[in-house]
């Protein structure tokens, strides 16, 4: 199923967003099988991405070649197993995490590719810079030796409230397109999870981020 369902996603996303871009398909493969990880790189995902620093460093070398990014928390003691092996870190949330993966790239000779993760809801049980001051973070984190600013990351509330989710995708759209006209080679507004992606791809997100909709239900052992 997990290659159906790859291929189903992709022919959903082929049309991109209304903005005429690519939509990446980003597989969360948090408790899967390295197994499962390369039938989903075999039916076309465009990244595979882990949230736990062990978790990769487990299944990473039985991978197939495929762009390996990072989704979770990630505390600052853990970003020495990644630096040089991760193509893009999602959830740069604050800066002593920016500061360490600059540290540790500029020690390895790397340029690590990083999304400033914005907590556009507002939420205490998320991480991220506020909506107020990602801006101004997109421009400082775009000139600290060691990294670049590839775009933003964000969650939605988990809400159904669909008019509310669509203003925040939308805000979220909108301070994309303004770090867009003020850092180069800014490109990615990384936004949608299994259970809100149509909405936010409808909103102006170009990366998706999708576990269960291509592993199916996560079993909690």
């Amino acid at each position: 199923m997990i290659k159906e369902n790859v291929q189903k996603l992709k022919a959903e996303l082929s049309c991109g967003n209304p903005q005429g871009e690519k939509v990446w398909l980003v597989a969360a493969t948090k408790m899967q099988t390295a197994e499962d990880i390369n039938l989903a790189i075999e039916a076309g995902v465009d990244a595979v991405a882990e949230n736990k620093v062990q978790e990769f460093r487990e299944k990473t070398a039985s991978l197939r070649p495929c762009p390996q990014h990072f989704i979770g928390h990630l505390q600052t003691n853990k970003v020495k197993y990644l630096i040089g092996k991760i193509d893009l870190y999602h959830s740069c949330g604050r800066d002593s995490l920016a500061e360490e993966i600059a540290r540790q790239s500029v020690a390895k000779g790397v340029t690590s590719h990083i999304l400033v993760q914005v907590n556009i809801g507002d939420e205490e049980s998320k991480g991220g810079y506020s909506y107020d001051e990602a801006y101004e973070t997109a421009i400082r984190l775009s000139k600290t030796a060691g990294l670049k600013v590839k775009g933003l990351m964000a969650m939605l509330p988990d809400s159904d409230d669909t008019a509310m989710l669509e203003d925040l995708a939308k805000k979220m759209r909108a301070l994309y397109e303004k770090v867009k006209a003020s850092v180069d080679g800014v490109e990615y507004l990384s936004m949608g999870m299994s259970g809100d992606y149509a909405l936010c791809v409808r909103c102006g997100s170009n990366m998706v981020r999708v576990g269960s909709t291509i592993f199916g239900k996560r079993v909690y052992g």
